[in-house]
């Protein structure tokens, strides 16, 4: 009698997207090895894929210094659980989705105690942008790393490492989105507004996007909800009639101007063909505004910060960031969305080269194409 012992893959995903990413993964890898088990920190995407949760991403999605001081025990018990959960499984792969703070760690601790186990990174930390030391340390911990912005491997290679460019899983989903020909039945005015999927974010955010959104009471303002955020937590900020949805891609589609946390979102909002302002929130706003060049200069790499203007290198979209995300600014680019016909066509026009540099390959497919073939 032959005895078949099923692949056994362990993944670890702190965010919604990570999440969403994930089990977009896991789907490939079932049908391409229909024995294998799933396990790890992540969210529901993941939970519906058959993916065992030791962790839910409610307990995880903290950004920023601050935020991690204020949740340092719900941190530390997130590296307990999952160090213990690793040690149980012993999996025959590790599979590590962005997060890179706590997942650099985790890759340490399995290459340690399970080198066995192969370690992939599958949407590795953006080191092209900061931390450039980190490449090492990725190179050294990971067995195959995953990128997903087409310059990637030219960026390893000088370093001599590898990365493999599997495709944008942005891309993946948009086109998945298209399939089903949804989103054109909405034929009202609308301003989206895409206040981010934590909840910190959502707070420093949604106030000023929704000010600056309001000057304009012709359009109906409509708020995207982040997955695993209750309406309950938005309610407080919607007083004017606003709504809250969420099928967020049919309203971007439907969208004639988008106000989106700088992000992931900004790069769905391109591919949806909705003309954007990108904002980001920071605690040290005056800090940032009297430092900035220098700041820039030493630790960041590249002169924008959102994937579609980093992605084109140029700026597609404006990014008010920091002392320049104000109401007034946010509302005088809308208004230039609006009513300059001639920016809102290069805008359009610039999406669809930013569509060609990303390609047409499936992330999740070319990913698991490579990760089911090195175990």
């Amino acid at each position: 009698m032959v005895i078949i012992i099923a692949n056994r893959y362990f993944i670890l995903a702190g965010e919604a997207s990570g999440d969403q990413h994930a089990a977009a993964l896991i789907a490939q890898i079932k049908q391409r090895d229909p024995e294998a088990q799933f396990a790890g920190l992540g969210g529901d995407c993941m939970a519906t894929e058959g993916c065992y949760l030791y962790r839910h991403i409610r307990h995880m999605a903290f950004m920023g210094f601050v935020a991690v001081i204020r949740h340092w025990r719900d941190v530390s018990e997130n590296f307990r659980i999952a160090r213990k959960a690793l040690l149980k499984e012993q999996p025959n792969v590790l599979i590590l989705i962005d997060y890179p703070s706590f997942n650099l760690r985790m890759a340490a601790f399995c290459r340690k105690h399970l080198p066995q186990t192969k370690i992939i990174y599958y949407i590795p930390p953006k080191v092209w942008a900061w931390k450039r030391r980190r490449i090492h340390k990725i190179a050294r911990l990971c067995d195959k790393v995953l990128g997903i912005f087409p310059f990637e491997p030219a960026f390893y290679a000088k370093y001599g490492y590898q990365c493999t460019y599997v495709g944008h899983p942005t891309v993946e989903a948009i086109e998945c989105f298209s399939k089903k020909g949804m989103g054109d039945s909405i034929k009202e005015d609308i301003i989206a507004i895409l206040p981010g999927s934590r909840p910190s974010e959502i707070s420093n955010c949604l106030p000023r996007m929704l000010e600056a959104a309001r000057r304009f009471p012709n359009y109906n303002i409509v708020v995207c909800a982040a997955p695993g955020i209750k309406d309950t937590f938005y309610a407080p900020y919607l007083q004017n009639g606003e709504k809250l949805a969420r099928d967020t891609y049919q309203i971007v589609k439907a969208a004639k101007a988008a106000i989106v946390n700088s992000g992931t979102a900004t790069l769905e909002t391109a591919l949806l063909g909705c003309p954007q302002v990108a904002v980001y929130h920071l605690a040290c706003n005056w800090f940032f505004a009297l430092t900035r060049k220098r700041l820039q200069s030493f630790f960041f790499s590249i002169p924008y910060f959102t994937p579609v203007n980093i992605i084109a290198d140029k700026e597609i979209i404006r990014e008010c960031l920091a002392n320049e995300f104000t109401v007034d600014n946010v509302a005088a680019e809308v208004e230039r969305i609006l009513t300059n016909k001639a920016y809102k066509k290069e805008m359009l026009a610039s999406y669809q080269h930013l569509r060609s540099i990303l390609g047409s390959q499936s992330a999740s497919v070319t990913a698991a194409d490579i990760i089911t073939s090195i175990r």
